[in-house]
């Protein structure tokens, strides 16, 4: 007790640091846990939480025999998975290219080109969709010149997954690969220049010497993906949804919100939620232990 106190004591400016970070977590991350319970009662807004009834494990069941959950599930399990094994690879691919840009001026001007798209609205990505993915777009005009036939992409469930993984890659493996460029420009340069007296040849400096240097930001960046698979984004997918393709376009985000929110049934909405989020615990942890036993011990905790 006494060492600990010690220690507090030696390092009391660290924690004054920290403390502004520590409070904002508590107030804004763990203090709304506490409206996790509404999946465990019949919520009325105007009993309030405390005076609504308490029905157990009811919306769960109510969840889980549902018969447009399991499909509700799958999309959401797909769109994931499908999103991090195909863009997991293109960061780590753009900053090794990128590492090979000697020239600064060349190599900020690309940088500028692949950041770009992160910085658009989600709002004004998917307009950019229906407009080049349109009958009457400029993708779909070269297909009628090649095939004499549009092609509905936007209302044809089949192309939803990747129109909506293709696209995310684009707006977003371009800042996703800043990690690894900052990894990268750490390798010293004589290592490289050694190797090449040696006579490797670039695929094999990059597999000897940038590969190991970012293997594990790679681990950890992984299990912090792999952890959210089931925490994809609501907006992009709500807007990209019509009427034709909500057979592979409806998740669980949209769900929730179709039934929290418009339909007003707020437990049955915080029940799938909170399902949601022991999935995404349970994967965090699962991939977590696998990584850290293929990664030498290197992992997120």
């Amino acid at each position: 007790m006494h060492h600990a106190l010690g220690y507090l004591k030696k390092h009391y400016f660290h924690y004054i640091l920290l403390a502004p970070a520590l409070i904002l977590t508590l107030i804004f991350k763990y203090g709304p846990m506490y409206g996790a319970v509404i999946a465990f009662k019949n919520f009325s807004p105007i009993k309030g939480i405390m005076g609504s009834e308490w029905v157990g494990l009811k919306h769960f069941e109510k969840v889980l025999s549902a018969p447009n959950f399991e499909v509700i599930l799958i999309n959401t399990l797909k769109l994931s998975v499908y999103g991090l094994l195909l863009g997991f690879p293109v960061p780590i691919l753009l900053a090794l290219m990128l590492n090979q840009v000697r020239r600064a001026g060349v190599k900020k001007n690309i940088q500028l080109f692949l950041y770009a798209p992160n910085f658009i609205s989600v709002v004004v990505i998917v307009g950019m969709l229906f407009i080049f993915l349109s009958p009457t777009g400029p993708i779909n005009q070269l297909l009628v010149w090649m095939t004499g036939e549009p092609v509905m992409f936007m209302s044809r469930p089949e192309y939803f997954r990747w129109i909506y993984i293709l696209s995310d890659i684009w707006t977003g493996a371009g800042w996703a690969s800043i990690i690894y460029v900052a990894a990268l420009a750490n390798v010293d340069p004589e290592l490289h220049n050694a190797a090449s007296l040696d006579g490797a040849n670039l695929i094999q400096r990059i597999r000897h010497i940038d590969l190991p240097t970012v293997r594990p930001i790679m681990a950890i960046v992984f299990i912090l993906a792999a952890g959210g698979i089931m925490s994809i984004g609501f907006e992009k997918a709500y807007l990209m949804q019509t009427a034709m393709n909500l057979p592979t376009s409806e998740i669980i985000p949209t769900y929730v919100y179709k039934i929290g929110l418009q339909a007003g049934d707020y437990s049955y909405s915080a029940a799938v939620g909170l399902f949601n989020s022991v999935i995404n615990v349970v994967l965090l942890v699962t991939v977590n232990i696998v990584v850290k036993k293929l990664n030498e011990g290197e992992g997120l905790y």
